[in-house]
């Protein structure tokens, strides 16, 4: 179970210091407000670059805690593989050691799953570069790698609903595959509801039913709600 932020010796909770990792940019905020930071990142990203441009973007900041939002799959608080559109080096990279803070690792579609939770049981979509998801029920929250299942023609769900699949199939297609996708999955999953984030949910006009649109911006909410929501289970 998540533990609560602890009170620092002026009463006030601990700030927090939220890093989403994307392919494209490395952002930055805390939880004492202010706005986003960020860099580019790229696909020759190593964790060390990582850190160093973190603390560049964060010169100036006050923040005692750390949330990451890492773009594939983590295991016992560090990645378990190196991610597809970064650099080497990432697997079992040891954060804490070099930031010297508390660090809690999560996926990237789980951390916007986590801040764009309003309980029961939601399932959360990520359009991207591929497929996120996540699934959160009863405040128990676990990744998914559901990028990778077949969907058509011997390809998967990422390959359709990705960003390869928005180049190949042109964006009309490519909506109406991720309105088969998203019912399919609804049918699997039975959640209550559905949130479609990601940077390419923008390109959607309309939405699939009981569904609803996230923001990245969320990512953030989630990265502070790591460490301060003491009903949060993450698997």
């Amino acid at each position: 179970m998540a533990k609560t932020v602890k009170k620092a010796a002026s009463g006030a909770e601990e700030i927090v210091l939220t890093i989403d990792i994307g392919g494209s940019h490395v952002k930055i905020l805390t939880s004492d407000g202010g706005q986003e930071r960020r860099a580019d990142s790229g696909p020759d990203l190593t964790p060390k670059q990582m850190i160093d441009a973190v603390r560049k973007l964060a010169d100036g900041l006050c923040y005692d805690l750390i949330s990451m939002g890492y773009p594939g799959p983590v295991r016992n608080n560090r990645p378990r593989l190196d991610p597809v559109n970064l650099g080497k080096g990432w697997a079992d990279y040891d954060f804490a050691a070099d930031f010297g803070k508390p660090v809690k690792v999560v996926n990237d579609a789980l951390m916007q799953a986590i801040g764009s939770y309003e309980g029961g049981r939601m399932l959360f979509l990520g359009l991207g570069t591929g497929l996120g998801a996540a699934m959160i029920l009863d405040n128990v929250a676990q990744p998914m790698e559901l990028a990778h299942l077949p969907y058509k023609k011997g390809r998967s769900f990422e390959d359709y609903v990705g960003e390869r699949g928005l180049e190949k199939h042109g964006k009309k297609k490519w909506r109406k595959y991720v309105f088969d996708v998203v019912g399919r999955l609804r049918g699997a999953m039975q959640p209550d509801y559905i949130v479609i984030g990601g940077g390419n949910v923008d390109k959607l006009d309309e939405l699939p039913a009981d569904t609803r649109r996230g923001d990245n911006t969320r990512a953030f909410a989630g990265g502070f709600r790591l460490w301060r929501d003491k009903a949060l289970i993450v698997s």
